[in-house]
């Protein structure tokens, strides 16, 4: 599991990256919650939360919290 710093700073990057390609391109529904493949947001919404998920585990583990 990787530090929390770093984990935050991949979530940050993931959110500029997504920014940055909406307001380039704009993003409809359907490319946020179901691109076709090859699509630039293919995997974002499942990998964005799989990090931010770790990241409620690691801060209820350092709380000696429970979710």
């Amino acid at each position: 599991m990787p530090d929390k710093k770093a984990l935050i700073a991949e979530l940050i990057a993931m959110q500029k990256k997504f920014i940055d390609y909406e307001h380039e391109h704009g993003v409809e529904m359907k490319d946020y919650f179901a691109p076709a493949p090859g699509h630039p947001l293919e995997g974002y919404k499942e990998t964005f939360t799989e990090k931010a998920m770790e990241l409620v585990d690691l801060a209820h583990k350092e709380k000696g919290s429970h979710r």
